[in-house]
């Protein structure tokens, strides 16, 4: 593992040395510091997954510290072995909201529901959680500072979008191989044009989100106008 197997983006960060995650907001706070994100705000299909991640600084390994990053930046098999390496060096929670809560709930209050379900499940009280993004999910067991663009510039963070990332696309997997005609396996249920395709043609599934314009537009039987939410 190593920065060279990375994708183009994450490459070009390197080389310009601008906004790499690193330590300096936890060492500027007090305590036990989480980072918290998650994945699976956009898909048409599945739930919301967020992590919370509390990294053990006496065995982040020089390899790991130069690997991780913001999830959209990395390769699968990057994003993998980063996720494999974080099993031996921190303590992780899992959130999830399912895809019936975020049809009652909305997309934008079940992410903040999974990531205070992923703090909850973390077995410890942080002192503090770092929550990627501008706001914070309501009932967390402990203070809260947010921070915009965190999986690029916390390694608390980033360890979490990698984190939740890997556990949502291997839900994802796991689904494709009961319905296989949605590529699942691929696209981890986000627009693409074969999901696209495949809607029309077989309709929506119990893991579809219902409140998402495109599922609504095929279950009211308008397959044609799918096009135009791509």
């Amino acid at each position: 593992m190593g920065w060279l197997a990375e994708g183009p983006a994450a490459w070009q960060k390197r080389l310009s040395g601008v906004g790499m995650p690193d330590f300096a907001i936890e060492d500027g706070c007090r305590g036990v510091v989480c980072g918290v994100d998650e994945a699976g705000r956009g898909p048409l299909a599945g739930p919301v997954v967020a992590a919370a991640v509390i990294i053990d600084r006496a065995c982040f390994s020089a390899e790991l510290r130069d690997s991780l990053d913001d999830s959209k930046l990395l390769r699968r098999e990057v994003r993998e072995a980063c996720y494999r390496a974080l099993a031996s060096c921190a303590r992780v929670g899992i959130g999830a909201a399912s895809v019936r809560e975020i049809d009652r709930i909305n997309i934008l209050r079940a992410s903040l529901l999974a990531m205070s379900r992923a703090v909850a499940a973390l077995g410890v009280r942080p002192d503090l959680a770092l929550i990627d993004g501008n706001m914070t999910p309501p009932a967390l067991p402990c203070a809260a500072k947010t921070v915009v663009g965190g999986d690029g510039i916390s390694f608390s963070i980033a360890a979490a979008s990698i984190v939740a990332k890997v556990t949502r696309d291997r839900i994802m997997r796991a689904l494709a191989r009961r319905h296989p005609s949605y590529a699942w396996e691929t696209n981890v249920g986000y627009s693409t044009r074969a999901h696209f395709a495949a809607i029309a043609e077989f309709g929506v599934t119990v893991h579809h989100r219902r409140s998402f314009a495109p599922v609504r537009l095929a279950e009211a039987g308008a397959p044609e106008n799918l096009e135009l939410e791509l």
